[in-house]
């Protein structure tokens, strides 16, 4: 259980680490402390106490409390190691070892140390890895931004690292309120080829499935939606499917059992990566349906899932191991440019969009 002091100091980094409090700046007196967190002055002054000595804070006699100003410390430090950190939602998951791996390669060559993070598509998690990282002397982080269609509750930690200068990109995804330099596929294109492929091969009731929490899913469903408009094909609303990150093991499977117990069955299903599609063709053995004899699939990324099962998908190409080793390349310049060892006019580090290809295989069939 969390002490009443730790509350008290985590409540003060945390504000000193997303920017609400700037060096020299004076912070809440103890007795607005006190009220605020509803503890005694004997806690507040424990927990002032070990922000003072860890140096993020220092007390001035008569005038109070007020942010240290840990840049010039930092400066000051013999830097031994040079430091970059990937963060994703996942780690030893489905293609992200391999966008890791392109990205670890380069930057172990480069001579960085890598840092790796998984915030579990989950923002609690994405903060507290965005404040042990601003607590670190680091040099740039490549990120995968956290369910990247909401609005991110931690944005200030991305305005406080562009104030201290440290270079971070994005990849996957981006918060479009940051603007950031980032490395995506065109998403809306994939979801529309995925569909338009099953639509030439005479395909009409075609059910998508998309993940909503993610800025890629609604791209994807975005192109399926078109695709069906360009060929002016009507879409059914029971027909698209969408869940989140925490439903994807049980809500897509679930959907299509009823959609199939509906006497409604339709010929090919659009999915939001080839991970679900593995989901889905467990339903389908189970109700004794052939793929693609009596249902088509299509699945994106192109992962060695596509081709770990009996039936081997058609779906989307993900740049997976070349983003990875991209997404490194770019930083490092970014971080030579922040050091002063490569002049801005000469880099130009700018957001890479990768066009989405499919790739053929025995999933689909013309009817």
């Amino acid at each position: 259980m969390e002490t009443k002091y730790s509350m008290v100091k985590q409540n003060i980094k945390s504000k000193i680490l997303d920017g609400t409090f700037n060096s020299q700046q004076r912070i809440s007196s103890e007795n607005d402390l006190m009220k605020e967190f509803g503890v005694s002055r004997h806690t507040v002054r424990i927990a002032i106490g070990e922000l003072v000595n860890e140096g993020w804070l220092y007390r001035e006699q008569g005038a109070g409390t007020f942010v240290a100003d840990r840049s010039k410390e930092e400066n000051r430090a013999e830097k031994k190691t040079k430091n970059i950190a990937i963060v994703t939602t996942f780690i030893s998951d489905y293609i992200f070892p391999s966008i890791i791996r392109g990205a670890e390669s380069y930057l172990s060559e480069e001579g960085y140390q890598v840092s790796l993070y998984s915030t579990n598509n989950n923002h609690e998690s994405e903060m507290r890895i965005l404040e042990n990282l601003l607590s670190q002397n680091i040099d740039g982080i490549i990120i995968e931004p956290t369910k990247s269609a909401f609005s991110n509750p931690n944005i200030n930690y991305y305005f406080n690292l562009e104030r201290l200068n440290i270079p971070y990109i994005m990849i996957n995804a981006f918060y479009d309120e940051l603007e950031p330099i980032c490395l995506i596929m065109n998403d809306e294109k994939g979801g529309f080829i995925q569909t338009e492929h099953l639509i030439k091969l005479g395909h009409k009731n075609i059910v998508g499935f998309f993940k909503n929490d993610d800025i890629q899913g609604v791209k994807r469903m975005k192109g399926y939606i078109k695709a069906h408009r360009t060929n002016q094909i009507p879409i059914n609303p029971t027909n698209i499917i969408t869940y989140s990150s925490e439903e994807k093991k049980i809500k897509p499977v679930e959907e299509l059992k009823k959609l199939l117990a509906s006497g409604e069955q339709p010929t090919a299903l659009v999915c939001y990566n080839d991970e679900l599609t593995l989901f889905l063709l467990d339903v389908l053995r189970e109700k004794k349906l052939h793929v693609p004899n009596d249902i088509s699939i299509v699945g994106y990324d192109d992962s060695f899932l596509a081709q770990a099962s009996e039936v081997k998908l058609t779906t989307i190409k993900h740049p997976k191991n070349e983003l990875g080793e991209t997404a490194a390349k770019m930083i490092v310049e970014l971080v030579k440019v922040k050091e002063g060892n490569s002049r801005k006019s000469d880099v130009k580090v700018e957001t890479v969009v990768y066009e989405p290809e499919l790739v053929l295989r025995s999933s689909t069939r013309k009817l």
